[in-house]
């Protein structure tokens, strides 16, 4: 399973038709016996004894100790998660658990995939993780299952299923909820970023821009993969495969110049996340890890989510220099000396604004993105009792990543509107494309045309900003 895989079926909601693989359920069947063996062989983590500092204490061999574990760690707090986020922590959990080494019962992973076929979902809170397991959540979810905690819908027919001793740390000994919001997140940009293209292009012709910025022997001399990419691109949008006209200037403002040497590592850290992200979602994470192969169980630290916090961590850098960009280009096509038209795009008497309330929306959303931006990997965290001494802080770095995302797409929003009015009026003036054939960028703004109002008087432009979101959202306006 991917990330991407995750994203889009999360974001369907309704019953599913899900199908658990036949090989699969007998692993957890194996590693469930192995699990429950072992316990009688010797201590195993969180199954015969407490967990954190409490590592030592032998539980008792009878009663309650899985759902007390998952009682006293359910204590999520803060908002509730989106349908679409528990959605796709329930797709990502249920995948783990079918790689066969948590040693959690068979009947609790198909309450678990009932749930999510039936589009049944538990009520989950924020908070309660640091990056070493989404505890408090899972803890929230497992309870559900077990009778004990709340629904938004409850599964049709459902009927309470047992926790065990063996079942309680296994389930909650993942990830899966700070990896959706990763997910969920990276799927944003993958497409924001794509329609980033769209909207450069666009800016690149209300500033008639010049072509030699993009050229493929600039790039082939220094070939970084995402540059190469995105200069590609342009070349495409723009129909540079042909002899593209001059433009206006010798050298463009960076905006325009160097968008493809900072879009493009932006593009290499959404790849690189995605890479970890798609063995994050099929890990056999849990801790102690139940290895029914070597006839053993382990106690490790995979809980410990290093990796994906600085996957998450470089993606947020990388996006807000290609943020900065757009509010760059946003402050060009505003200054009649690039445009030849009127300060701030306007078209009415004089001292008309124009878009110039743009720039200030631009900036309003570039300063969230830049806090968001920050690193969480910078800090760390000592729990229970000090055993448990350092923490990766991914479960915040995917809640920035979120914010980045939805930050950035209201950036890109205002460029857009901007460069849509410029050749608005540009084409009043007797502009046009290039006359020796049509260029791809050219359907682009057709769609955005029949979206956005095309009033060009002074007037309020938060419905053109919100317009302009729900495009850049469009993976097939992103693919033109």
């Amino acid at each position: 399973m991917t990330a991407r895989t995750v994203a889009a079926v999360a974001r369907t909601p309704g019953p599913t038709d899900l199908h658990l693989d036949r090989g699969a359920l007998a692993r957890v069947e194996r590693a469930a016996r192995l699990g429950a063996d072992l316990s009688t062989r010797r201590a195993v983590y969180g199954r015969t004894t407490g967990v954190g500092a409490n590592r030592d204490e032998l539980a008792p061999e009878q009663g309650e100790h899985g759902l007390r574990l998952l009682r006293s760690h359910s204590g999520g707090a803060g908002d509730r998660l989106a349908p679409e986020l528990v959605r796709a922590a329930l797709l990502i959990r249920l995948n783990q658990l079918l790689a066969g080494r948590s040693g959690v019962s068979p009947a609790l992973v198909r309450a678990l995939a009932d749930a999510f076929a039936a589009d049944a979902l538990p009520v989950v809170h924020r908070l309660g993780a640091i990056g070493t397991g989404d505890l408090a959540p899972l803890a929230q979810i497992a309870l559900a299952l077990a009778g004990e905690g709340a629904w938004d819908t409850v599964p049709p027919a459902h009927r309470p299923v047992p926790v065990d001793a063996g079942d309680a740390l296994a389930f909650v000994s993942s990830n899966a909820v700070t990896l959706a919001e990763a997910a969920l997140a990276a799927g944003t940009l993958d497409v924001v970023l794509a329609s980033s293209h769209a909207v450069a292009a666009l800016s690149y012709l209300a500033l008639d821009g010049s072509p030699e910025a993009y050229a493929d022997p600039v790039h082939r001399a220094r070939p970084h993969p995402g540059q190469m990419r995105c200069a590609q691109r342009m070349r495409h949008l723009l129909g540079m495969e042909r002899t593209p006209p001059k433009g206006r200037r010798i050298q463009d403002p960076f905006g325009l110049r160097a968008f493809p040497q900072v879009n493009g590592p932006a593009i290499d850290a959404l790849d690189m996340l995605h890479g970890v992200l798609d063995v994050e979602v099929n890990a056999g994470a849990e801790n102690p890890m139940i290895a029914v192969a070597e006839d053993d169980a382990y106690h490790h630290a995979h809980f410990h989510t290093a990796y994906v916090a600085g996957a998450l961590d470089h993606v947020r850098a990388c996006v807000h220099g290609v943020a900065e960009l757009s509010a760059a280009r946003l402050g060009d096509l505003v200054e009649p000396e690039q445009t030849g038209l009127r300060a701030f795009l306007a078209d009415g008497p004089p001292g008309s604004s124009g878009v110039m309330i743009l720039e200030y929306m631009s900036h309003d959303a570039l300063a969230a993105l830049r806090q968001a931006a920050l690193p969480v990997t910078l800090g760390s965290a000592v729990v229970s009792r000090g055993l448990e001494d350092h923490a990766s802080f991914s479960t915040q770095a995917a809640r920035a990543t979120a914010e980045v995302a939805t930050a950035y797409t209201r950036v890109l929003a205002c460029e857009l509107v901007a460069a849509v009015r410029a050749l608005r009026l540009r084409r009043r003036e007797g502009w046009q494309v290039a006359a020796d054939g049509p260029m791809p960028v050219e359907e682009a703004l057709a769609r955005a045309e029949e979206v956005l109002d095309p009033r060009t008087e002074d007037r309020p432009l938060t419905d053109d900003v919100d317009v302009a979101v729900e495009l850049l959202r469009d993976p097939t306006w992103a693919q033109v």
